[in-house]
């Protein structure tokens, strides 16, 4: 049938050091680097594809002239309130297990909280990117 979504292909990230986020994807959360598709000069970008071993892919964008993230989208609940994409979620075994990864590559914590039966963290990358990890009780 046209017209269909087959799958979810890749999410795109801008990130202000491209060496620091290859490191920081790779040890915090698994992904490995894929794809260096190198200066696209129509963009002003250095692009790289990662893969975390369950095949999910996010596109990372390093800019000639990157813009920090604003200060509203720093914050979960702030952030919710703006039109747009609003975070990666992905599920982990123990969110706890992420807080030293955190401190030794440059992330941060943004918000924590248990919801229902799920323990959430939500982090930052070290360009201040949301992504929220999401440990949900066994089955």
């Amino acid at each position: 049938m046209a017209g269909v979504v087959i799958k979810e292909l890749h999410t795109g990230i801008s990130v202000r050091d491209m060496d620091e986020a290859l490191a920081w994807y790779e040890n915090v959360l698994g992904f490995k680097p894929v794809y260096d598709q190198g200066y696209v000069p129509p963009l002003g970008a250095h692009l790289y594809f990662i893969e975390h071993p369950t095949g999910y892919q996010i596109e990372l964008f390093k800019y000639d002239d990157p813009k920090p993230v604003p200060e509203d989208r720093l914050l979960p609940n702030s952030d919710l309130q703006t039109c747009g994409t609003k975070h990666l979620a992905v599920a982990v075994d123990d969110v706890d297990a992420f807080k030293p990864k955190l401190e030794q590559f440059g992330g941060s914590i943004a918000h924590e909280v248990n919801m229902g039966e799920d323990h959430v963290m939500f982090i930052r990358d070290p360009s201040g990117t949301l992504i929220e990890l999401i440990q949900q009780p066994a089955k």
